[in-house]
């Protein structure tokens, strides 16, 4: 039941900063661990980062750890994802996914999932 909606992304040089957000439309967000994605051409959708239902705990992939901090408001319905220092490797299409499981790292443990938005790394 819930929409998902990310925005925020766009084009930046090595080692520069975006902030993603995720829209929620249900009635029910503060319910659910919120996650994001990410999926470059040729490639696996790959797991991010990851916030449960009350904040209080956040995964990460090794591969953004210490650049990247994912945040949400259940007041606002929003999930962020502060990214820092990026890097080219890190040039995809970002998916924000809610789902039911805490500490879920799969694609297929996520119900709901935004439509994405590209971001592009240049060195």
């Amino acid at each position: 039941q819930e929409q998902l909606e990310e925005s925020g992304g766009g084009l930046v040089q090595t080692g520069g900063s975006l902030r993603l957000s995720c829209a929620a439309s249900g009635r029910t967000f503060s319910s659910w661990t919120v996650a994001w994605f990410r999926q470059a051409p040729g490639k696996e959708r790959e797991f991010v980062a990851g916030i449960s239902w009350s904040g209080d705990s956040v995964w990460y992939s090794d591969s953004v750890k210490g650049r990247f901090t994912i945040s949400r408001d259940n007041a606002k319905n929003a999930a962020y994802l502060q990214m820092n220092s990026l890097e080219p490797e890190d040039t995809a299409v970002y998916y924000c996914a809610a789902g039911w499981l805490y500490g879920a790292i799969r694609p297929n443990d996520y119900k709901y999932w935004g439509q994405g938005t590209q971001v592009t790394v240049s060195s």
